[in-house]
C-alpha cells in the first residue's frame, strides 16, 4: 500500500492519487490478529484509557477492560494518576470490579490481601495459617502490583503498555503545535470537564478501528448526518493529516450562536477571524478529538472484543465559568447535538463490521480526494506491524 502524501491544513481536489488497497478483513474479525495488533501496534504507542475526571479524589479507582487486559486507574496519596494491572499477586483475582473510592488500601475480594495506592503489597491475612500473617522467606516488597506507564494530557489518561514510547508530550507535539496556533498557548490548561451534563457512553458492535476510520473522514456527512450537514456542509470541510500521529477533517462553518442561548466562553487565544473553525482528529490508535472555539471533546474507544467497542465521550470547556448556570441550556444542547451525531454513526460502523466477514470485500477503494485521512490511518497501522 502506497503512503499518501503528507497534508498540512488542506488537501485540494485532484492533488493526489491513492492506492485502492486497505487493510485485510482479518484485522477486523480475527481474535488472533486483534491480540497481535495489541502487542505490536497499540502497546508500543500511547493509547487512551479514560479521563482524569473518572478519578478526581485520592483513593478513587476505576477498572478498565482494554483489549483483553484488566487494568486499574487510581489516584494515589500524592493526587497522581497511576495505572496498574488489575490483578492480585496471590491468585490472579481481579482486584477492583466496580469504580469507587477504596480509601488508602485496596483489598482483594478473594483472600483480602491489601495494597496501598502506590501498588505496594502491605497485608497478607492468614498467609501462614489462621492468625499468622507472615511466613519466612516471603517478602511483601517482591509482590506488589504491576504498574503500567501512564500520563495525562487534555483531561485524558493515556497508557503505554510496552513502557518504551517517547514521552507523551513529545509524542503529541505536532498536534499540540497545530491546536495551540488555533486556540492559544497551553489551551489545555483551560479545559474543565463537564461531569454533570457532558458525558456519553455507547457500545458499538464493531472493531475499534472502524470508529477511527469513520470519524476521520467527512465524506459520509450529507448521507449519514443530514442535520449536521445543513449548518456544517461537506463543501465547507477540509482534510487534515498531522504527521505522524493523527488524521481527520475540519470545518469553516461551526455554529457558535445556536439561537438565543447565551454564548459560551471561548478559548482566550482563539482568533476572532476563525470563530467558525472546528477541527476533528482521530488520534491513533483509539482517541477521537474535537476542538471548537467554545468547547473541546474527547472520545476514548475501549476495545472490549475484536468486534465490540465501548465509546466514552467527555465534553470540556474553556474555563470554570462555562459550567455556570447561564450556560446550562447551551451545554445541554451541545451534548444532545453531539449525541445525535455519534448515534447516527453506529449503524454504518456496525454495517462495515458485518461487511468484513465477506470474501467479496478485500480492502476496498479510496477516494483520491475525500478518503485521504482514512488511508493515512491504514498506512500508519500497516507500517507498525511485524513483517
Amino acid at each position: 500500500m502506497n503512503k499518501p502524501i503528507s497534508v498540512g491544513t488542506e488537501t485540494k481536489e485532484g492533488s493526489v492519487t491513492l492506492s485502492s488497497q486497505g487493510l485485510a478483513n482479518a484485522w477486523y474479525i480475527e481474535e488472533s490478529h486483534w491480540i497481535r495488533e495489541r502487542d505490536n501496534v497499540v502497546a508500543k504507542t500511547w493509547a487512551g484509557l479514560g479521563f482524569s475526571c473518572d478519578i478526581p479524589d485520592v483513593g478513587d479507582t476505576a477498572p478498565v477492560s482494554f483489549m483483553g487486559l484488566p487494568l486499574l486507574m487510581l489516584r494515589d496519596e500524592g493526587s497522581n494518576i497511576r495505572v496498574f494491572h488489575n490483578v492480585c499477586s496471590h491468585r490472579g483475582m481481579q482486584l477492583v470490579i466496580e469504580p469507587g473510592n477504596k480509601g488508602l488500601m485496596i483489598r482483594c475480594p478473594y483472600h483480602r490481601w491489601g495494597y496501598d495506592l502506590s501498588g505496594q503489597l502491605k497485608t497478607t491475612p492468614n498467609i501462614g495459617g489462621m492468625g499468622v500473617h507472615e511466613v519466612e522467606g516471603f517478602s511483601c516488597s517482591d509482590h506488589g502490583l504491576k504498574e503500567v506507564r501512564c500520563a495525562e494530557f487534555m483531561g485524558i489518561v493515556f497508557v503505554n503498555l510496552s513502557g518504551d514510547a517517547p514521552p507523551l508530550q513529545d509524542h503529541l507535539q505536532p498536534m499540540i503545535d497545530r491546536w495551540e496556533a488555533l486556540a492559544g498557548k497551553q489551551f489545555d490548561q483551560c479545559l474543565v470537564a463537564d461531569t454533570n451534563k457532558g458525558s456519553l457512553e455507547l457500545t458499538v458492535n464493531s472493531n475499534y478501528k472502524l470508529a477511527i476510520e469513520n470519524y476521520c473522514e467527512a465524506y459520509h456527512l450529507p448521507f449519514v448526518h443530514p442535520d449536521l450537514n445543513t449548518y456544517s456542509p461537506l463543501s465547507e470541510h477540509y482534510n487534515l493529516v498531522v504527521e505522524p500521529l493523527a488524521s481527520g477533517q475540519g470545518t469553516r462553518t461551526y455554529d457558535l450562536t445556536r439561537g438565543n442561548q447565551a454564548p459560551l466562553p471561548t478559548f482566550p487565544g482563539w482568533a476572532q477571524s476563525q470563530l467558525k473553525t472546528g477541527e476533528y482528529l482521530s488520534l491513533y490508535p483509539n482517541v477521537l478529538l474535537g476542538i471548537q472555539a467554545d468547547h473541546f471533546f474527547a472520545i476514548v474507544l475501549l476495545p472490549e472484543a475484536v468486534n465490540r467497542t465501548r465509546e466514552r465521550l467527555q465534553l470540556m470547556y474553556a474555563g470554570q465559568d462555562a459550567l455556570g448556570q447561564p450556560h446550562t441550556e447551551r451545554r445541554e444542547n451541545l451534548l444532545d447535538a453531539w449525541s445525535v451525531v455519534f448515534a447516527e454513526d453506529v449503524s454504518v460502523v456496525e454495517g462495515m463490521q458485518q461487511g468484513r466477514a465477506s470474501p467479496g470485500f478485500t480492502g476496498g477503494v479510496f477516494s483520491p480526494v475525500l478518503d485521504i485521512p482514512t488511508q493515512h490511518f491504514h498506512h500508519w497501522f500497516s507500517e507498525r506491524l511485524p513483517a
